[in-house]
């Protein structure tokens, strides 16, 4: 099973990193969308990264984490991550995915109150909350000129 979550959360990544990397700059800070793509970008990642701790506790943030930018529909403010620091944030947190999903005791409880389900329920909502935010800012592309990000299946270790 975990080699199965590891798979599905690298090629899952792997789409959200392509659209970064696709996103024109003129779209990246979009003030024409209530959350610009860098926002859903930043906060997909961070809750997957998130996600995948034992607790809210064990979590070990990026070292650029910016915690009044994890919400989205929360104003950012003057805030804003580059698609650099996106990347950054992604290559970071994709050589992580391993160990990460190693060191969960799938049959234990969430690990945060607000979930109130199993740590391989978790995992799936997880991941479907990556692919809900990536389908979104895929879909954001396509509307910009035809970009497109290719489907990933799976991602071998």
């Amino acid at each position: 099973m975990k080699e199965i979550l590891k798979s599905q959360f690298r090629a899952s990544l792997r789409m959200l990193g392509e659209a970064i990397k696709a996103c024109p700059d003129s779209l990246w800070h979009d003030s024409a969308y209530k959350n610009p793509f860098w926002h859903i970008a930043f906060h997909t990642i961070f809750c997957t990264h998130f996600y995948l701790h034992a607790s809210e506790d064990d979590f070990v943030p990026w070292e650029k984490h910016k915690e009044e930018w994890i919400s989205l529909g929360d104003d950012p403010g003057d805030g804003l991550y580059t698609k650099e620091e996106m990347l950054e944030y992604h290559d970071y947190f994709e050589e992580r995915i391993g160990e990460l999903v190693d060191d969960l005791d799938l049959v234990a409880e969430s690990g945060f109150h607000w979930l109130p389900f199993d740590k391989i329920q978790l995992q799936f909502y997880n991941i479907r909350h990556l692919q809900h935010h990536t389908g979104e800012l895929c879909e954001r592309l396509g509307g910009e000129g035809d970009i497109e990000v290719s489907w990933v299946g799976m991602v071998k270790s």
